[in-house]
């Protein structure tokens, strides 16, 4: 686990929207994922009718919720958040895997910038250390969101 984040200036966020999708699963750690995130956000001045919350069952159904609203063209860029236990089988590999794997397809696909949020963690204590403890990893993801708004309106994309 990475510590070595980068120390980002300020960035105004009032100009961007986002869209975030967020998995039910794991409540006690993606719920503190999600407030975390979203208290970054306002914090940076983003305004409630710019961002946009979908909750969809788990990890592996945020990647259709992520294309169906950078689909839309509304978004500065989109944040799929959720925590995946590793269990007594490779499920969560998979899960894992595929999620992170379709989350970057959406992002070449809509030319819209997306935070792959989604945690794997082997136990929930591990988890709970980055989402509600001393790794803040919603502040990491809601900060790269920012910055990546931020480049992606100093950029012209073409929609071929």
């Amino acid at each position: 686990m990475s510590t070595l984040y980068p120390k980002y200036e300020s960035i105004d966020g009032s100009s961007f929207a986002f869209a975030i999708v967020c998995a039910r699963f794991n409540p006690p750690a993606v719920e503190p994922l999600l407030q975390r995130t979203l208290a970054v956000l306002r914090e940076a001045g983003v305004r409630e009718e710019n961002i946009e919350v979908m909750r969809v069952p788990g990890s592996n159904e945020v990647p259709w919720g992520i294309q169906v609203l950078a689909e839309s063209g509304r978004f500065d860029c989109c944040l799929g958040l959720g925590v995946v236990l590793r269990g007594g089988t490779v499920h969560f590999e998979i899960v894992a895997q595929t999620a992170s794997h379709a989350l970057q397809l959406v992002a070449l696909k809509e030319s819209v910038p997306v935070i792959n949020g989604i945690l794997v963690a082997d136990t929930l204590e591990q988890a709970l250390d980055r989402t509600e403890g001393r790794l803040d990893r919603g502040r990491e993801f809601a900060e790269a969101a920012l910055q990546m708004a931020q480049i992606r309106k100093t950029i012209t994309v073409s929609h071929a």
